[in-house]
């Protein structure tokens, strides 16, 4: 993400944390620029390993707040890919609108965007004469890629199944 980008975004999130009382600490700022470093949905434990793997020292706690707050100040998004999957987050700031395909055996998140969906949404709105503000698309499916059953395999071993 572009330099400028990420400091609209800690800037939007210390205003947010400033509205709310909340404290600016470095850990918030860090797991916040961690994650628009990505490029990926991600599960909040992966992120805490990540930070770790990376010498920075942040509790699981913390994560796990500070991606409820990200949540709430809408730089994040919270998706819950049906019931064996946990939640996934994946920045929102300057990201366009998009749908994904979730395989239900190897968990992986694939994302897409098709024209024609954004003019259904729009048809829907003239139709109920109402204005949508968003929607969510998720197809879920069983790859046919060659390392489908590799990814379900480390994600097995991973919950320790």
């Amino acid at each position: 993400m572009a330099l400028s980008n990420i400091n609209t975004v800690k800037k939007s999130f210390q205003e947010f944390l400033d509205t709310k009382g909340y404290r600016k600490t470095h850990e918030r700022l860090t797991i916040l620029e961690h994650i628009y470093e990505r490029n990926d949905h991600f599960e909040a434990d992966e992120l805490y390993l990540a930070l770790k793997q990376l010498n920075y020292h942040v509790s699981r706690a913390t994560v796990y707040n500070t991606l409820e707050l990200l949540v709430e100040a809408a730089l994040i998004i919270k998706h819950q890919f049906g019931n064996k999957i946990s939640s996934r987050y994946e920045k929102a700031y300057g990201r366009r609108q998009h749908d994904h395909i979730v395989c239900t055996d190897c968990q992986k998140v694939t994302e897409f965007c098709d024209p024609r969906i954004q003019n259904i949404q729009n048809m829907v709105g003239e139709f109920f004469n109402c204005e949508i503000l968003h929607h969510s698309l998720t197809f879920y499916s069983k790859c046919k890629q060659a390392d489908c059953s590799e990814r379900m395999k480390m994600n097995l071993k991973d919950q320790n199944i």
